[in-house]
């Protein structure tokens, strides 16, 4: 037990809002597995965040309990990680309350992330949209994290939290632990397939662009060879003059765990109808063991269950000793 405490502790999540992408997996979940051993770990499912864009309830609930299946069979342990839904742990809402009231209007409306969600969710610009990130802050503030594995677009939102958390120090003094962004080296940010000048996202209106962890291989295959290059017929790593190419290298290096310069070598004088099949190929294997293994999962589903309840627990447990000592500085008579 003692060797526990002395593990820094990262917290992490992704929302249930779409299907899992190959870009979660390359970018967050494939390093979260290595990281179980050195560090106490704790990823949830972000399904509060979720509602700030308008969900399908059945969808949401079958999307959930996919993801906990997926985070399992992307190699996850449940004896090892703690994995829980963010609605199972009502502590999130509450200290995201008392954070909303610590958190400056002028800050919130900086954030590039509820513009863009904004613009794309015009007739639904809501309260929550707006103050999601003191609700990310409380995600992360409530189990005294270290560390806050995040994408390069990501990080705005850390600074944030620190910024909220650093407030509330400087006033009741030291309540939280000042936690650090965590970006992994490579495959952190995996392109659109069909735009390779944005992220791949599950939101994507045009579904060539974005390729699902669970999807069959042949449709794999197709949206690979249907990928976006250049004229230049010559495979380089240069995202500013080849986005296309240079996304597709990133998503093979990490795929098969050869360098630029490697990929760079075996496609020498070869045209792009091979290095996209190549790609597509390393991404069909990489990606089998785990579709197969989500499936075998998802067909028990007292299984699941028992990890969600006894992830949420833990979780509570944790998040509760925080709560307290919140509640006790801001003033609240102990119930």
């Amino acid at each position: 037990m003692e060797n526990e405490v002395r593990k820094k502790r990262i917290l992490s999540g992704i929302q249930p809002s779409g299907d899992l992408t190959l870009g979660s997996y390359l970018g967050a979940i494939k390093n979260w597995a290595a990281l179980a051993d050195e560090y106490d770990c704790y990823y949830m499912l972000a399904d509060m965040h979720t509602i700030t864009v308008r969900q399908v309830p059945a969808d949401l609930r079958r999307r959930t309990l996919t993801q906990v299946a997926a985070y399992i069979a992307c190699g996850l342990d449940p004896e090892k990680n703690t994995l829980f839904v963010q609605s199972h742990v009502p502590a999130h809402a509450q200290l995201g309350w008392v954070l909303d009231c610590y958190t400056m209007f002028g800050e919130l409306s900086r954030m590039t992330q509820f513009k863009d969600k904004s613009a794309k969710n015009a007739d639904n610009i809501n309260a929550g949209l707006f103050t999601y990130p003191s609700l990310m802050a409380a995600d992360i503030l409530l189990y005294q994290a270290d560390l806050v594995p995040v994408g390069g677009d990501q990080k705005q939102h850390v600074e944030i939290c620190r910024d909220i958390a650093n407030r509330f120090n400087g006033i009741y003094g030291e309540v939280f632990k000042i936690p650090e962004p965590y970006i992994p080296p490579v495959g952190a940010r995996v392109m659109s397939l069909t735009s390779p000048e944005n992220k791949m996202s599950k939101s994507d209106k045009d579904q060539n662009g974005c390729v699902y962890m669970l999807e069959k291989p042949e449709d794999i295959m197709r949206k690979f060879k249907k990928a976006v290059t250049d004229s230049d017929a010559c495979v380089r790593y240069d995202p500013a003059a080849k986005p296309g190419v240079s996304n597709l290298m990133q998503i093979y290096a990490v795929a098969t765990g050869k360098t630029f310069q490697e990929i760079e070598q075996e496609f020498d004088g070869r045209g792009y109808g091979d290095f996209k099949t190549a790609v597509g190929e390393s991404v069909v294997e990489l990606l089998r063991p785990i579709r197969e293994e989500t499936e075998r999962l998802l067909a028990d589903k007292s299984y699941l269950e028992s990890v969600y309840r006894a992830g949420a627990e833990k979780a509570s447990r944790v998040a509760g000793r925080t709560l307290d000592k919140v509640y006790k500085k801001v003033g609240f008579l102990a119930r």
